[in-house]
């Protein structure tokens, strides 16, 4: 009913910059509210880390935000999240997932992307 697709995410030299977004849309006769989104990332071996969350109102609560390297941003027209990533280092290399908590008539709950993998090259 709800599907999560991310994008933006590959390979980059060290010091380089990447832009994730991730959309939220639904079956065809399927309207929710979003409540918040945000964005984790995951490393082998490791626990998901909280990145960020944006909510609807725009209030954003950063959890890590690699000091100051990330920005969280939303579309909320388009249901869209975004995590703007400068100065990147061989140790942001993992895999990101973005959530939406959303709520509806028939469902709600978090759900999320697929997970997009960035790659930081020294």
């Amino acid at each position: 009913q709800v599907q999560l697709v991310e994008s933006g995410g590959g390979l980059v030299q060290a010091g380089g910059s990447l832009t994730l977004s991730c959309t939220t849309s639904g079956s065809v006769g399927v309207s929710f509210v979003t409540h918040a989104m945000g964005w984790f990332r995951q490393t082998p071996g490791n626990q998901r880390e909280l990145i960020a969350t944006i909510f609807s109102t725009g209030r954003i609560k950063t959890e890590n935000d690699a000091n100051g390297r990330f920005t969280i941003s939303m579309n909320n027209a388009a249901n869209t999240v975004y995590l703007q990533m400068t100065d990147l280092k061989p140790e942001d290399t993992a895999d990101y997932y973005c959530h939406a908590d959303l709520e509806s008539t028939q469902f709600g709950g978090r759900y999320w992307g697929q997970g997009t993998q960035v790659i930081v090259s020294s």
